[in-house]
């Protein structure tokens, strides 16, 4: 099972690693109506990843509460 993790993690890694290596998109062209200036490429919102990471670190958050809970009223049943 170790070698099975090993392998897929040594896959995943260089998958990650030759991804990161790719180019970004050029950016926009500029609008003939205005001059052609245009401003600077406009960055990624961080909006709806900073929700996912957030709501995925209250879960887990909840699920290691809810865990010691239940760890701790079974040890008193036990006593």
């Amino acid at each position: 099972m170790k070698k099975l993790f090993s392998i897929f993690a040594i896959t995943a890694l260089l998958c990650f690693s030759v991804a990161a290596l790719a180019d970004g998109p050029p950016p926009p062209p500029g609008n003939p109506s205005t001059g052609g200036g245009g401003g600077g490429p406009v960055g990624a919102p961080i909006d709806g990843g900073l929700g996912i990471l957030l709501a995925m670190g209250a879960t887990y958050g909840a699920k290691k509460l809810y865990s010691a809970r239940k760890a701790k009223k079974e040890e008193e049943i036990t006593e």
